[in-house]
């Protein structure tokens, strides 16, 4: 039985798994390479939760109760009595495989073990560990105690309790589920980044300006974001990422990145988390950067 949850990195979407955790119940150990990472993050679930109490959401006493039940923390050994921990680090497998093989001697011998990725091969991951039976993928989606879906993946050894333990605690958490194949980037965004993708070719080819893209597919498609918006606030490291996990697994060129989404990220133009990408968010309002 899960009682206590370990999450490994406190970013956007490390932060809100630990928060949805310990609203419902959870203890939660929170690990990042950086403390000062770590404060950002409590801070973030502070206001989420806030955001949650005014909105009738969450009782002023259940957000504190809430809080109290997360530990931080930047050694793996505060995992040693964690009945499942979860990764959600950087969008990069050689970072995630280098996790796992140090978070291993730390876990107890029954701990189940899971990833965020929103790409990458659970069957791959899993092959690092000492417990690939026991290895599952479980995407949350941003922002994490807004959104109802979790995709679940298993790999090609993960076992039927492991599935049904991470099911039920998907439910636990009041989360829908999506059961998706070990293929790359899952079902979300297998469909949601190639759109993206496209929308930045549509810039990088001069169809449209950032902000007629954006208008053209809320009104006229009904998105509640416009692609290039929400490629900055998913980040567009992440968006590049996926788009090469897709390219390079599924070998179709209908996956190629688009130059132009390279070149933001080599200029460190990332999105919404560095104060730029396709919008400039200096200032009151973000302005489109093309």
């Amino acid at each position: 039985m899960i009682k206590t949850i370990g999450v490994i990195g406190a970013g956007q979407m490390g932060n809100g798994i630990a928060h949805v955790c310990a609203v419902a119940g959870f203890d939660v150990k929170l690990v990042d390479v950086s403390k000062e990472q770590l404060d950002k993050a409590l801070v973030m679930i502070d206001r989420n939760m806030e955001r949650q109490v005014k909105r009738s959401l969450l009782g002023e006493a259940d957000k504190k109760a809430a809080q109290a039940r997360i530990e931080t923390g930047l050694d793996y050994a505060l995992f040693k009595n964690c009945d499942f921990v979860i990764e959600a680090a950087t969008e990069n497998e050689e970072i995630k495989r280098e996790i796992f093989k140090k978070l291993v001697p730390n876990l107890k011998a029954d701990a189940l073990l899971g990833t965020n990725t929103s790409s990458i091969s659970i069957t791959r991951l899993a092959t690092v560990t000492d417990r690939p039976s026991r290895f599952i993928g479980m995407h949350f989606m941003l922002p994490v105690p807004v959104m109802k879906l979790v995709e679940l993946i298993r790999g090609l050894a993960t076992d039927e309790p492991t599935f049904n333990a991470i099911k039920e605690l998907a439910e636990t958490l009041g989360k829908d589920v999506a059961v998706a194949e070990d293929f790359p980037a899952f079902i979300v965004n297998r469909i949601l980044l190639p759109m993206i993708n496209e929308a930045v070719y549509t810039l990088y080819e001069g169809v449209g300006g950032v902000e007629a893209i954006d208008k053209a597919m809320r009104l006229g498609a009904n998105h509640p974001m416009g692609p290039l918006e929400l490629a900055d606030f998913i980040g567009l490291d992440t968006c590049l990422s996926i788009m090469q996990v897709l390219y390079e697994g599924l070998a179709d060129s209908k996956y190629r990145p688009c130059p132009l989404l390279v070149k933001y990220v080599e200029a460190g133009w990332l999105g919404r988390k560095t104060g730029r990408g396709f919008y400039d968010y200096g200032g009151d309002k973000p302005v489109p950067t093309r």
